[in-house]
């Protein structure tokens, strides 16, 4: 007998077509199962791509350093002291921390997230105005949409040039009108405006970018009169480092030169996105774990549920089982049929909660987006390893219930009701 004898395919159907109200609850468990986990895994796909998204525009393996308050007196130095970021820092952490591979100093007018006016005759608003390295661009990739970003010439002869954000154009200029060569006002201070910029942030980081003017640091330092000063770095580090490793050597070195307490761990506050960002993927294979745990487990229940109806139809054909064996089946031929029936119930119910799982995904999925939850979807690969264990999962299903089988004899079976 082989998978093309239309005898066979006949035989599945009348066999589960007998009793449609029991086959049929039995499939929905099935069919269930397979639901639940493709929903699952397009949701825990959705908020992955949400919470990616929210470290596109950055690059991974960056570290921002700040200073802090100091927590353990030292050198005659009183704690709650603020030690101050310079640009001699610069070089000396050059000389002293081979580990890093990209410094970008940065300060900001009016502290993190302040703002300043900017005008340009009739039109004013209140932007972020920065004070940039052009090395920022290697841990904040951006796009020049005209015109140029910052250089190192702007930064040593202290240029009045500045790059804009787009909602920064639309805020002070008419649509159309050109920026190259133009000026604006910051602070009381005339600017030439050099270039405009985009960047792939989304969400406030996005919005932020959009607002914002950068000018060469120099020139911050000197238009809002904070001589030598940086507010905090930005760093990458050599090949051959890791994040960490430059992290660690930097709070050294810094606490050297600052004069803290080698043991005061509040004295410097750091962001490592290298770390963050493994610590949020880390998650996410826990959630992918525990969604095919609890996917397989309700699949796994609806296959008991095949495995169970099997036994019942196996008691039902108890006297056809032993008049087959009487005239001669052979044993495969009836284990073969018995679990072609259990894999038929299980795969057809089993596709049926795939289609159901993957539309739900993919038509009620975008209705759901936000910032924190974007394009859920289920891959071809994950579609095939659900099909792969719903076969395996109906070759066993169906195992039992034919081992049973095979051990009905031939003359009990003959004389049971039937």
């Amino acid at each position: 007998m082989t998978l093309l004898d239309t005898d066979r395919w006949r035989e599945v159907y009348a066999t589960l077509n007998a009793n449609r109200l029991r086959t049929g609850l039995t499939a929905f468990g099935v069919s269930w199962g397979v639901f639940m986990l493709i929903v699952m895994l397009g949701a825990g796909t959705g908020l992955k791509n949400g919470v990616t998204q929210e470290f596109s525009g950055f690059a991974m393996n960056t570290l921002y350093l700040w200073t802090q308050g100091t927590s353990i007196p030292y050198k005659g130095l009183p704690a709650r002291r603020w030690p101050e970021l310079q640009n001699s820092d610069i070089a000396y952490i050059r000389s002293k921390v081979p580990e890093v591979g990209v410094i970008a100093p940065r300060s900001e007018g009016g502290g993190y997230g302040g703002s300043t006016n900017a005008v340009r005759g009739d039109r004013k608003g209140e932007f972020s105005v920065i004070g940039d390295y052009p090395t920022m661009r290697d841990l904040q990739p951006m796009e020049i949409l005209e015109g140029r970003y910052l250089n190192m010439l702007d930064i040593q002869e202290r240029r009045k040039v500045c790059v804009i954000g787009r909602r920064v154009r639309n805020t002070l200029y008419r649509s159309g009108e050109p920026i190259e060569g133009s000026f604006i006002r910051v602070n009381g201070v005339m600017f030439k405006v050099i270039g405009e910029f985009s960047t792939k942030k989304s969400g406030e980081e996005l919005e932020k970018d959009e607002k914002t003017i950068f000018i060469p640091l120099t020139s911050f330092q000197q238009v809002f009169r904070q001589p030598n000063e940086i507010h905090y770095f930005g760093f990458m580090p050599a090949e051959g480092y890791t994040v960490t490793q430059m992290e660690d050597r930097l709070k050294v070195v810094l606490k050297e030169k600052h004069r803290v307490h080698p043991d005061d761990e509040f004295a410097f506050g750091t962001n490592n996105n290298e770390k963050e960002f493994a610590d949020v993927n880390n998650v996410f294979i826990g959630i992918n774990f525990l969604t095919w745990f609890v996917g397989v487990l309700t699949l796994l229940a609806g296959v008991i549920g095949v495995g169970n109806i099997m036994l019942v139809i196996i008691k039902e054909r108890t006297k056809e089982i032993g008049i087959r064996r009487a005239i001669g089946a052979s044993p495969w031929s009836i284990i073969s049929q018995i679990m072609l029936e259990s894999v038929v119930l299980t795969l057809v119910a089993g596709y049926t909660g795939l289609v159901a799982g993957v539309a739900v995904v993919e038509f009620a999925g975008p209705l759901m987006e936000d910032e924190s939850f974007l394009n859920p979807s289920v891959d071809l690969r994950t579609a095939l390893i659900a099909l792969g264990v719903l076969v395996v999962s109906g070759c066993l299903a169906g195992l039992i219930p034919a081992s049973k089988a095979m051990e009905v004899k031939p003359v009990e079976a003959l004389r049971a009701e039937g």
